[in-house]
């Protein structure tokens, strides 16, 4: 079994805290996730995840103007910089310092940030490859420096030339400053409002300044003197009296809500405001015309960015992990996700490795989609914790169960709750196994020491399973369904045979308290993990102890931030609360209260590799050590103490909230930190692919991104250039094999493109037959690619055809090492045909509609020599092509 599993995609979690950006064509939205980011695309449906990650949670993030350069700060002011369409960080660079506030100039080449009290502006690095330079050993060079405000800036935009910059603050003010030197200008204070300045922009004409306070007060500054201001004759006024920006305009927001984020179209003139009640409003300026107001959510919208073109908002609420991309013309939603409320608990696999269902103490269940990233479903039945979840073998009823003392069964075709299940007295369910066959479903729960058993058909209690003398903790069925096997905190598992006429079960003694067991798929082979940290596996059908493997060395690691013992030492650690078998039954996969997951070799009982969770130092369990520098006089941590004091204002303070709240919907604040662990995992039934539910989210590792992304740079030489490709094209006789190849090394998308397109469809199989076959893999890849992307279908069919035909036989002898290429090829060819199937359908129909209304006697067409022609059915107009065409209303 092939071991080299690489991070894939973070699912789970869509926005935790900081800004949100479009891309300069709109087409794709950035969003902090914890110490990643992660990026969805709007028009492809797509998402995937930056593979860098910061060392604490992201706070900032911004692009240059051409999408190039994209740079990221965390909590603790480092920053990474990031090509963003290559997907590589190229730089790390620290502010020594917080980072309030960040914004690149609109002709990209500074960026300003907000250094707390002070403004630093800073070029931006010169990328290699654009404009001819190259970069620096030290790309950051500081350029200017300001001073002024009294307290922290807290937003920064620039003039649409980029020789201006605001600044607003929390000290109630905001500021004009120049970025160079400029003749006659002077930093200004523009001073007025009376609560803090949530934001400050220029127009489009730059001859007016927009700003918006917390206290919902909106003022429209322009340079004009105290005579213009006031309707006296210009030529009447003082000479004294110079010109200043002045307040010339005052609106208000008539909110019962603090305002905490606004933002501003200069071209469009379009503003929009979010208030702490979860409101949204848009404004058209400078005439305060009110578009639309609209509730995203109960709860605080924290963020808000407007596209290039003005048409899309983004809207991210940090309390409830959502994320809103809305479009105000069309009133309609362009993207809606949302994280869960609370840590994930279980996570299951679909048997297509398609999809993946997920639980958490919130009482949520979602569907997530692994190819696109997004969530398809949400289930709100149950009303407390989710414990576990299970596929039937079709994949069409998924099981879940929960603390709230049901199990319930779901059409995952029509997605609906279609069945549940109870005990005869009120229990909290704590696992949950089903039979292949999905005939029967049994749970069991840590108040009751009995396994209870129902039917799926009828919903009706069987049996009720005892001899356990502790609380069960786990449960699954044999692979082949003739046992079933539990496990409890009496330190025993027993296998049952639940559907022979006896009943009889099998203790197996163990010398701690189990918490979870796993079943080989040949169903010959029984591993349980146990409290101590012992990975234990028995024989199912002797009974008989096969081997014992000590795991608490490989899976100690992280201490908590106020423990006094450091990572080795750490008890809480030591022992794995979920393990699963690959597909194959050749290696064990392991996972606890720990950052490390741990993959063994089920035959030599040898760790194979470990995967680190997170590095995220804003989560507890990720450091190793303590750090004495880090404790104070008295003896606490520094990180434990709030130096932000966000909740300052009294009405920040009270806490509204009522008792007994539940489902993750409590409005009290705790300064709690999240702990690092994993609380589920389970390989795909393809195994190519494993999952882990983690404090982070759901992490996706997976064999296939090897694939175009990466770049080897081995085969590389001085005449490999893009411009000799470009020339080699251009040449009257091309040389397109030579040329591909050249672009395969150099592994520009663009440029490999370019030749594929431009070789001739003749040419084809004579560039397909004399292709080395060591490029075979990056071809079928690129071809995968445009299928889905490309309108030129046939063409990319004919080079498919021709890869088959000339190197079939040799992809077929390797197929293990082409399945990803292969199941890439599959997958797009499947979309093109459902799309065309359903263009198809719909043509059809509507030339039958055509067919009956022009029997009826309705259709007056007039039509061409082509067969072409332009008419109506009851007035509406109707363009008709030729034979080839389509029919399509107006």
């Amino acid at each position: 079994m092939k071991t080299e599993f690489k991070f894939s995609n973070l699912l789970g979690t869509v926005y935790r805290q900081g800004n949100v950006i479009f891309t300069p064509d709109g087409d794709s939205l950035l969003s902090p996730v914890g110490n990643r980011v992660s990026v969805f695309n709007l028009t492809k449906n797509t998402s995937y995840t930056l593979p860098f990650a910061h060392r604490r949670n992201i706070v900032h993030i911004d692009l240059t103007s051409n999408g190039n350069l994209l740079l990221t700060v965390d909590e603790d002011g480092r920053a990474i910089l990031t090509i963003f369409p290559r997907r590589t960080s190229i730089y790390h660079f620290s502010f020594k310092g917080n980072i309030t506030a960040l914004k690149f100039s609109p002709d990209g080449r500074y960026f300003v940030v907000g250094l707390g009290r002070k403004i630093q502006a800073w070029s931006t690095p010169q990328v290699p490859g654009s404009d001819g330079g190259e970069l620096d050993f030290a790309p950051f060079v500081l350029h200017r420096e300001y001073g002024g405000h009294f307290d922290h800036v807290r937003h920064l935009s620039w003039s649409g030339d980029s020789r201006f910059f605001l600044s607003s603050s929390k000290d109630s003010t905001a500021r004009i400053w120049s970025l160079d030197p400029e003749e006659g200008f002077e930093p200004t204070v523009l001073a007025g409002h009376r609560q803090q300045i949530r934001g400050a922009w220029f127009s489009a004409s730059q001859e007016s300044i927009y700003t918006v306070s917390e206290d919902g007060a909106l003022f429209r500054w322009e340079y004009v003197t105290r005579a213009q201001q006031h309707g006296a004759d210009p030529e009447d006024a003082d000479p004294e009296d110079l010109e200043k920006w002045r307040i010339v305009q005052r609106n208000y927001f008539m909110q019962n809500a603090k305002l905490k984020c606004a933002s501003f179209h200069p071209t469009s003139g379009l503003l929009t405001v979010c208030f702490a009640n979860g409101l949204f409003s848009l404004y058209e300026l400078p005439s305060f015309s009110a578009i639309h107001t609209l509730s995203m959510a109960a709860s605080p919208i924290s963020t808000i960015s407007m596209n290039k073109t003005g048409e899309w908002l983004a809207l991210g609420s940090a309390k409830t992990g959502q994320l809103l991309v809305w479009e105000h013309q069309s009133e309609s939603n362009i993207l809606k996700q949302s994280s869960h409320l609370d840590t994930m608990t279980t996570l299951s696999f679909s048997p297509d490795s398609s999809r993946i269902i997920t639980g958490a103490d919130d009482g949520l269940i979602k569907i997530w989609d692994i190819f696109s990233g997004f969530h398809i479903a949400t289930f709100t039945e149950h009303s407390s914790a989710i414990t576990g979840s299970a596929y039937s073998r079709r994949g069409n009823v998924l099981f879940t169960s929960s603390l709230d003392g049901s199990v319930r069964a779901w059409d995952m075709l029509r997605y609906r709750n279609f069945r549940t299940f109870t005990a005869p007295q009120r229990l909290s369910f704590a696992c949950l196994a089903i039979d292949p066959a999905a005939e029967v479903v049994c749970a069991g729960s840590h108040d009751s020491f009995d396994i209870y058993l129902w039917s799926v058909q009828t919903g009706a209690l069987l049996d009720q399973l005892s001899g356990h003398e502790g609380p069960i903790s786990t449960l699954a069925f044999t692979p082949d369904g003739r046992m079933l096997v539990s496990g409890s905190w009496d330190r025993t598992i027993r296998t049952w045979n639940v559907f022979d006429r006896s009943q009889s079960s099998e203790s197996l003694q163990l010398t701690s308290d189990l918490l979870c067991v796993a079943v080989r798929p040949d169903s010959a082979q029984i591993a349980a993990s146990t409290l101590d940290g012992q990975l234990t596996f028995w024989d199912i059908e002797t009974s008989v102890q096969q081997a014992t493997m000590d795991g608490r060395r490989d899976v100690s690691g992280g201490r908590t931030l106020s423990s006094r013992r450091t990572a080795a030492s750490t008890p809480g650690t030591k022992s794995f609360n979920s393990i699963t078998y690959s597909a194959d039954g050749s290696c064990l996969l392991a996972a606890g209260n720990s950052k490390y997951i741990c993959l063994y070799s089920v035959s030599t009982l040898t760790l194979i590799k470990k995967f680190t969770v997170s590095i995220n130092l804003s989560l507890d369990g990720t450091q190793e050590f303590l750090n004495s520098s880090a404790i104070m006089s008295n003896g606490l941590p520094r990180d434990m103490i709030d130096t932000e004091g966000e909740a300052s204002d009294l009405e920040d303070r009270i806490d509204r909230s009522l008792p007994g709240a539940k489902r993750g919907k409590d409005a009290t604040k705790r300064t709690v930190r999240p702990e690092v662990r994993v609380t589920g995992i389970e390989f795909a039934p393809t195994g190519r692919t494993f999952s882990a539910a983690s404090t982070e989210g759901l992490l996706i590792y997976s064999l296939d991104t090897a694939g175009m992304d990466d770049f080897d740079p081995f085969d590389l030489d001085v005449d490999v250039t893009p411009q000799n490709v470009e020339d080699i094209i251009q040449q009257k006789r091309p040389e397109y094999l030579k040329a591909l190849i050249m672009s395969f090394r150099l592994n520009e998308k663009k440029l490999i493109r370019k030749v594929y397109e431009s070789i001739p469809r003749t040419q084809i199989s004579l560039v397909v037959r004399d292709l080395p076959r060591v490029y075979l893999g990056r071809l079928l890849h690129f071809l995968a690619q445009q299928l889905e992307s490309s309108p030129h279908l046939e063409f990319a069919l004919t080079w498919i055809g021709e890869v088959v035909a000339v190197h079939g036989r040799y992809v077929k002898e390797r197929a293990g090492q082409f399945s990803s290429e292969l199941r890439a090829i599959q997958r797009s060819i499947d979309g093109v045909g459902k799309t065309i199937r359903n263009l198809g359908q719909r043509n059809s129909f509507e030339i039958e509609f055509l067919c009956q209304q022009q029997s009826q006697g309705k259709v007056a067409m007039l039509t061409n020599g082509n067969g072409a022609g332009e008419g109506s059915i009851d007035g509406v107009d109707v363009d008709m092509a030729d034979n080839d065409g389509w029919i399509g209303f107006e």
